[in-house]
């Protein structure tokens, strides 16, 4: 029987968000495990919600879609703050760091493929459907997704081709949550790193930080240059859109805010730049907001139900791509990235863009962040290497393997 959707206003949905990440911050509070390993806060609570959403969908054949369409600029508004708290001379070191990053995502995309290629045999399917439960849905996330699906089925033939990348990017998307505050706690401990302890972080305050003073003119500037970032970001993006080059806005609203940074430290004299510090703070908190708020209604908006059209096959390729991912990110890019602090948060944020997205990377390098220090070259190469760089590589391999 058609299940009766229940369809949530735009506002109520964005309310329930801030509920959802007030219930999450409370159970994490509350459980110890969870903050040890570094469970994000949002994933908690926007878990929750979609667990109740697939107990209405089988118990009451209710299905509830919640109006999502603010989730976009909330992350648009998180990598501005970003790209305005970064600084010029730390992206230039990064330069043969991401390189690096980059080549480790070009190696672990094609085990990724394969790996998806073999089970979809072993369970007698097209071994091209295994492409679904490999990067497309995982590495390239839902946009990848829904670019590739209708390919696999008018090319391929590959009728379920959509409902396999979808079901596999929402397993992927909850995996990414949850694997990389673990793997950057154990890598911590077992290395005995040297935390930061950095108190200046890109997004939010250390745990165990004094809390600092701040104003409503501190906030305001700070929410000033963050809408003004995003008008030249999306200058940039139009621009890049009529020259051929297709970029997701997020990234034009990074470099974007690099811009700004920089004109405004060459502009401004001392006096005026205690604004731009007051400014900082007020960055980190609106950051740290909008993030939360992001993935906090990411998951709300899944549909566990979708799962269940091929389950066993889907669960199976799933369990072995996040094994894969976790052997993969502890002792191959954690070595070689440096094996230090650095490293570690970079180790938490791959387990994001291997399995989740962009927001999940993010995510969880805030979440180590939060309790160990700044890591600021994660914070510039990450978001580089999985918001542009990595899209390019994997169209260029999935075509290699799908031959499309």
């Amino acid at each position: 029987m058609t299940p009766q959707i229940f369809q949530i206003h735009g506002l109520v949905s964005f309310t329930l968000a801030i509920l959802l990440l007030f219930l999450g911050k409370s159970l994490v509070q509350r459980n110890a495990l969870l903050r040890q390993y570094c469970i994000p806060e949002s994933v908690v609570g926007g878990f929750v919600c979609a667990a109740v959403t697939t107990l209405f969908y089988f118990g009451l054949n209710i299905e509830i879609e919640f109006d999502l369409d603010v989730r976009d600029t909330l992350l648009l508004y998180f990598f501005a703050g970003i790209g305005l708290n970064s600084d010029m001379r730390q992206l230039l070191k990064g330069g043969v760091p991401l390189l690096i990053l980059l080549v480790l995502a070009g190696v672990f995309i094609v085990l990724q493929n394969a790996l998806g290629m073999g089970v979809a045999e072993a369970f007698g399917l097209d071994p091209k459907a295994g492409l679904m439960v490999g990067s497309i849905s995982l590495t390239g996330g839902a946009g990848t997704t829904l670019a590739w699906a209708p390919l696999f089925v008018d090319k391929l033939g590959i009728n379920n081709a959509h409902e396999l990348g979808m079901a596999s990017n929402t397993v992927g998307l909850i995996a990414a949550c949850v694997i990389g505050g673990p793997i950057a706690n154990r890598l911590i401990r077992r290395h005995q790193l040297t935390p930061s302890g950095d108190g200046s972080l890109e997004v939010g305050v250390l745990e165990q930080q004094p809390h600092q003073s701040m104003d409503y003119y501190d906030v305001l500037w700070a929410w000033m240059w963050l809408n003004l970032t995003l008008m030249l970001g999306y200058g940039l993006n139009l621009l890049l859109v009529d020259a051929g080059i297709t970029l997701p806005k997020f990234v034009s609203c990074l470099f974007a805010g690099i811009v700004i940074h920089h004109i405004v430290l060459a502009v401004m004299n001392e006096q005026r730049l205690k604004s731009w510090g007051g400014a900082r703070l007020g960055l980190s908190l609106i950051s740290d907001i909008c993030l939360g708020m992001f993935l906090t209604m990411a998951l709300m908006g899944l549909q566990l139900w979708q799962l269940s059209g091929a389950l066993l096959f889907i669960l199976c390729a799933l369990s072995l791509q996040i094994l894969l991912t976790v052997l993969y990110t502890y002792f191959v890019v954690f070595r070689c990235m440096g094996r230090n602090y650095e490293a570690s948060v970079i180790a938490s944020g791959f387990g994001g863009i291997a399995l989740g997205s962009t927001a999940t990377a993010i995510v969880n390098m805030t979440t180590v962040t939060q309790k160990y220090g700044a890591a600021h070259q994660a914070f510039l190469i990450v978001p580089l290497v999985c918001g542009f760089f990595i899209d390019l590589v994997n169209a260029v391999i999935i075509g290699m393997f799908s031959g499309i």
